[in-house]
């Protein structure tokens, strides 16, 4: 399901870095700068005139070779994975992601020199909630050629198991664990990219990896380097002496940790299913995983979400006592019969309530509102639909006999099935941002049974009595 959780964030102030593009070997200057709440993250092509953005999204998904690269048919953007995973890793939900080339940078193969530029920029709150995925039950993906498989549980929060097997000594089967995605940060952000020698080799031959550099990704000798090889890896990489250390690793570079190929694939994930476009909560569990599976699942799951966001309709248990009756509803708010237009309040939370209302045949508007074929107005579906919004804002205060609660404004409108005496009418409304100084603004849904009846957007505020 998705729920609107925590406030969302960007940040404060541009931040630049500079780097070289892995596959380009361009230099390319990337920049951090503030967007609005709900534009999630954009990748801006500042050397482009025109159109020039792109969203950082599944549907853009070009090729997964040698990394994660976007398309939308005008623009291209090589090695998203990387910065993404940092965006994500320190929970920014809307950030323009400037650059003046096609390829982000590789900085040392890490999502580190992306995590201190975003914390030099200064992570801020905005007004707006985060919508975050809750799989309420297992999503897999398998493919079974490679023997890859990738899976999310319910977890109240997104963290990730990772396995890798490569069947060689220098680098046999690791296993990496981020428990909470807070955590990113300094267990998963400095691990490197890597690569086998001879893959790099096949990659010099096909004139890619330009920007390749023995200091921005870990090589795994896994044959005999002949001397005739060693000779043109030093001039490929400009190198007076190449070496093979005891722990199979090409040239000087030093691992920060025993496992850190598996914490690099889990930083793969990371930013890869960014790309769903949407935060996550959850279990990942990924063995073997690559750019192309971690794609093929992030595409599964943005399936479910799409499925759910038209499923809203709330699971309603008749049989369960109410959580409040009318008695009860009426020591919230102000409204009395013949005006109390909420019978029940089902649930409630700091960002959500359900409430009933059994339409009668007694109703007054049966007789005047279409004698012959009454049907309930829809201003006392939005009436009823804020008369439980007022419970909720009311539910915030100690005191919600002091207050009264105002309609400010209604957007969007749409009434899309007539109600009729005879049904029970269930309305669901939704917090669209976080209350502030008093003021709500709700999104909120009538059912009957499991057609939406009416729909609209809301905003109310809160007046303490003279």
């Amino acid at each position: 399901m998705i729920r609107r959780t925590v406030p969302q964030k960007t940040i404060s102030k541009e931040s630049s870095l500079s780097g070289v593009g892995l596959h380009t070997g361009e230099n390319v200057k990337l920049t951090f700068k503030p967007a609005p709440s709900n534009t999630g993250l954009v990748f801006i092509r500042e050397d482009v005139d025109g159109d020039n953005s792109i969203e950082a999204h599944i549907k853009y998904i070009s090729d997964t070779d040698r990394g994660t690269n976007l398309d939308n048919g005008t623009l291209r953007i090589h090695t998203s994975e990387h910065v993404l995973a940092a965006l994500t890793g320190l929970g920014v939900d809307n950030c323009y992601i400037c650059l003046d080339g096609a390829e982000v940078p590789i900085m040392d193969g890490s999502s580190k020199f992306f995590i201190e530029a975003i914390e030099n920029a200064k992570i801020v709150e905005q007004n707006a909630l985060r919508e975050e995925f809750f799989p309420n039950e297992k999503i897999s993906f398998e493919c079974e050629d490679t023997g890859s498989k990738i899976s999310i549980i319910p977890n109240e929060v997104y963290s990730l198991d990772t396995k890798v097997n490569y069947d060689t000594e220098v680098l046999g089967v690791q296993t990496a664990t981020l428990n909470n995605i807070s955590d990113f940060k300094d267990e998963i952000s400095s691990a490197r990219t890597f690569s086998f020698l001879h893959e790099l080799e096949t990659l010099l031959e096909n004139g890619l990896i330009k920007g390749g550099d023995l200091n921005n990704a870990i090589v795994y000798v896994d044959k005999p380097l002949a001397n005739s090889n060693m000779d043109r890896l030093k001039k490929a990489f400009n190198k007076d002496s190449i070496s093979v250390k005891e722990n199979g690793i090409l040239d000087n570079l030093s691992l920060h940790y025993p496992n850190e190929a598996a914490r690099h694939k889990l930083l793969d994930v990371i930013g890869d299913l960014a790309l769903i476009g949407i935060k996550i909560r959850g279990k990942v569990i990924a063995e073997k995983p690559g750019h192309s599976i971690n794609a093929k699942f992030a595409q599964k799951v943005s399936k479910v979400i799409k499925s759910d966001r038209k499923n809203i309709l709330p699971k309603i248990n008749f049989g369960k006592k109410p959580l409040m009756d009318s008695n009860q509803i009426m020591d919230v708010i102000p409204h009395r019969p013949p005006f109390l237009l909420i019978d029940e309040v089902l649930e409630l939370s700091n960002s959500h309530v359900i409430g009933l209302r059994r339409v009668e045949e007694t109703e007054s508007w049966v007789r005047g509102h279409f004698p012959s074929a009454p049907v309930m107005p829809g201003v006392l579906q939005v009436e009823f639909m804020a008369q439980a919004g007022g419970v909720l804002v009311l539910n915030t205060v100690p005191d919600p006999e002091n207050y009264l609660t105002f309609f400010m404004k209604m957007d969007k409108c749409k009434f899309k099935n007539p109600v009729v005496p005879g049904d029970t009418l269930i309305c669901k409304l939704e917090l669209i941002s976080p209350i502030r100084r008093g003021i709500i603004h709700m999104y909120g849904h009538t059912f009957v049974g499991d057609e939406i009846m009416s729909e609209g957007e809301f905003m109310a505020k809160i007046v303490k009595k003279d």
